[in-house]
């Protein structure tokens, strides 16, 4: 397992991982260290504990917010391939529907043709 240094409101703390995920770890808390600076800005010292509780708070709230948002656009995505299943199966229904009208033409055209090639084998 591997470790990494993080540094959160200025505090520096020792933090374990998976091989490879140092950067991401190293990334996580400098956006936790940002929500906390953007706090401090807002209120001043409030206390570290008090700081970070908040932090997590606001990040816990664009988290929900999130995946408020994908549940949407996955309902979105849903009702999308709703239609274009119905718009597929209506296409193919309208397909099939010329086609066998265009067999009927094509069998009444063999008839006419016959019967034309019979009246003509008549007349002559």
């Amino acid at each position: 397992m591997a470790s990494v240094s993080v540094t959160i409101n200025g505090r520096n703390y020792r933090m374990a991982c998976e091989e490879g995920q140092e950067p991401h770890l190293i990334e996580l808390a400098g956006k936790l260290d940002s929500y906390v600076g953007q706090l401090k800005g807002s209120f001043g010292e409030i206390g570290d504990q008090r700081l970070t509780v908040m932090a997590g708070i606001m990040v816990t709230d664009e988290l929900v917010e999130m995946e408020k948002k994908i549940a949407k656009l996955e309902d979105e995505l849903a009702s999308y391939r709703d239609k274009t299943s119905n718009v597929v199966q209506a296409a193919s229904a309208s397909e099939e529907e010329a086609a066998k009208k265009v067999a009927e033409i094509a069998e009444k055209l063999g008839e006419l043709a016959s019967k034309l090639s019979g009246k003509g084998k008549a007349t002559a």
